[in-house]
Parts: structure tokens; C-alpha cells; sequence
């Protein structure tokens, strides 16, 4: 049996294929483009593995997919495949578009023909599952209730929007065609393998380099935070027992200020890594904050726990322990990822 994974080399992807081969023999294959932050060597301790094979190419590229499919034969689809960050989303949305909306349209007619060409048993085993996020409902007031898998689509920014519109062809394509779908809408991610233009890896590099530790506006922006391995082990659950054509809140239950995040983080760097210049906190930045900023973010994951049986195990002091570790422990890897177009990028968004 084989699983089609694509975005595997970018941060959610690479832990997901990383993780499921520790826990099975069951066969990956691996698409991404490898644009900015997909990065071949976070699967580079899979090198040599019969179990895993690695294809570079684009999930818009339909000839690449229809010979993908046909020739590996999987069992299932997981999508990770997206354009992510919301400051280059306002920066550059028409890469949104091209690899959300339309790379998500292609990958799933490819799937339909591929599905609609198999034996009924085959077809019945089938599924795709699309990653998605928490940001394509919109922003909370401080008293709201967290979001519900039922909370109306309010996107804010050209990312959340071209999400919202993959979300909604992935249903589409399950009511008008059949085609057995799931669909995941998480929080706040982090852990290993995080590129730093995200809120914390971006503290740690910076921090660990005495740089500005750049907090928008008054840092009091609420979200969830999910530690990655959590995530990989809910969408692991839902690709298992998920009802079809139903989707899945995965919430870490950890609401936290942005402010109150970089502190965290400086304050386990004072811990594990403390510099002779004083506190990592005075290195803390207030910069003007960004257009649209959402303001609050929460995910009620009731219903993957009640269906699934899914909660995670990390709590937000033991899994932002585990991230910060493990850049200390990688300071190779953060060097190599930050490119000069990186640096680039960096200085034009936080100047």
C-alpha cells in the first residue's frame, strides 16, 4: 500500500511523512515543488529508505500527477501542498491563487479520474484529505467562542481567502462527484523544521543572532498554538476513522498572546542558551502592525475527541520546550535555510 503526500518537504508535510514512517512500513510517496520553504533535507534521514520515494514537481503540473497516481497507485491523498504565510500572501496574493485555488482544482481532477477508474472495492477504500487552517473563519472578539467546524467562513487576508476556496472545492467535489474527501482545519503549528519567517522560530534565530525580536503592533494578537507532532497524529486519526465528506477542528487548547509567546521564549533561551548581553527580552520590538491582522484565533476541537478520540498529547510548555531545543540542536539547518533571499525578505517586512 502507498500514501501520495504532497507539500512533504515543507514544515507540516515533512513531520507528517517523517512520523508515519517511524510508525509504519506502509509506502510514501512525497510531491513538492520545493519553493522557499520546502527544503529537501528535512528528509534527509529518510535517504536510502525503499519506503519513500521523492518526486519534485508542482501539484498544477496535471500530466505529472495523472503518471504519479498511475503508476504508485495510492491508497490515499494527503494534501499539505500550500502557499502559507499571510505577510507574503499581502505582499504577492497571486501565488496564493496559483497553488491554493488552482493547484487544489488540479490535484483534485486528477484524483476524480484516478478514483473513478478503479474497482468498486479500491474506490471504497479511497481517500483524500485536505490540510487546511483555522484562519479561513476569521477573527474572534475576546469573549467569542472558539471556532466550531459549523462557524461561517470569514477569511481576512489573500492567504485565509485562497484557503477558504480550497475548502470549498474539496466539498464541492465530494457533493457534485462523489469523491470521498476529509478535510482538517488546524491552528497555529510549530515544532521542528519550521521555517523562520514564522512568529517562533523567527524569536529563536533572531534571539540566539541578538536581532530585534520584531512584535506587531501591542503583541496582544490570540491564537492556538498546536505542537506539529499533535497534528500529524490527529490527521493520522481522521485519515483512519474520519466520516467522509466531514471536517475536523485540531486544536492544541492553547490560547496565548503573540507577546506572551516571544517572553516564553526568551525566557527558556535565558535557561538553555543564556548570553553574556543580558535577557533575551530586551531584545523585544514593537513594529507596526500589519494590515488586516486578525485578532483572535481559537479552535474547538470537540469534535475530533468526541468522534475520534483524538486530543493532543503535548501541552504548550512541554512541546515550545521540545522547538526551542531543537534549534538549538540545529543550528545547521536554520543556517542553511536562511538564504539571502530570506534575509531579504526579512529586512523589506520588518524594516
Amino acid at each position: 500500500m502507498t500514501i501520495l503526500v504532497t507539500g512533504g518537504a515543507g514544515f507540516i508535510g515533512s513531520n507528517f511523512v517523517l512520523d508515519w514512517l517511524d510508525q509504519s512500513q506502509e509506502k510514501v510517496v512525497t510531491l513538492d515543488a520545493l519553493t522557499y520553504a520546502g527544503n529537501r533535507e528535512n528528509l534527509a534521514r529518510l535517504k536510502g529508505d525503499e519506503r519513500h520515494h521523492f518526486v519534485h514537481g508542482d501539484i498544477g503540473d496535471r500530466a505529472l500527477l495523472d503518471q504519479l497516481l498511475v503508476t504508485h497507485r495510492p491508497r490515499a491523498i494527503l494534501h499539505f501542498a500550500a502557499e502559507s504565510h499571510v505577510d507574503r500572501s499581502i505582499h504577492g496574493p497571486g501565488a496564493f491563487i496559483k497553488t491554493n485555488v488552482e493547484g487544489t482544482f488540479t490535484l483534485l481532477e486528477a484524483a476524480r479520474a484516478y478514483w473513478s477508474g478503479q474497482a468498486e472495492a479500491i474506490k471504497g477504500d479511497f481517500r483524500f484529505l485536505h490540510v487546511s487552517t483555522d484562519e479561513v473563519y476569521g477573527s474572534l472578539a475576546p469573549n467569542d467562542p472558539a471556532f466550531t467546524e459549523a462557524h461561517p467562513y470569514e477569511p481576512n487576508s489573500p492567504y485565509s481567502a485562497s484557503k477558504a476556496a480550497s475548502d470549498h472545492l474539496v466539498r464541492a467535489w465530494h457533493h457534485t462527484y462523489g469523491l470521498p474527501v476529509l478535510t482538517t482545519n488546524c491552528s497555529n503549528n510549530y515544532g521542528p523544521f519550521h521555517f523562520p519567517e514564522k512568529l517562533i522560530p523567527l524569536m529563536i534565530v533572531n534571539a540566539l543572532a541578538g536581532k530585534p525580536l520584531p512584535v506587531y503592533g501591542d503583541g496582544q494578537q490570540i491564537r492556538d498554538w498546536l505542537y506539529v507532532k499533535d497534528h500529524c497524529s490527529a490527521i493520522r486519526t481522521v485519515l483512519a476513522q474520519g466520516r467522509l465528506g466531514e471536517t475536523y477542528n485540531v486544536g492544541g487548547w492553547n490560547e496565548k498572546a503573540n507577546i506572551d509567546i516571544v517572553r516564553t521564549v526568551c525566557a527558556l533561551l535565558d535557561e538553555l542558551r543564556p548570553s553574556s548581553d543580558g535577557p533575551y527580552a530586551r531584545l523585544i520590538t514593537y513594529v507596526k502592525d500589519r494590515p488586516g491582522h486578525d485578532r483572535r484565533y481559537a479552535i474547538d476541537a470537540r469534535k475530533i475527541e468526541r468522534e475520534l478520540g483524538w486530543r493532543p498529547a503535548e501541552t504548550f510548555e512541554t512541546g515550545i520546550r521540545k522547538t526551542v531545543q531543537w534549534y538549538l540542536d540545529h543550528p545547521g539547518w536554520v543556517a542553511r535555510v536562511q538564504s539571502g533571499a530570506y534575509r531579504d525578505w526579512i529586512e523589506t517586512q520588518y524594516a
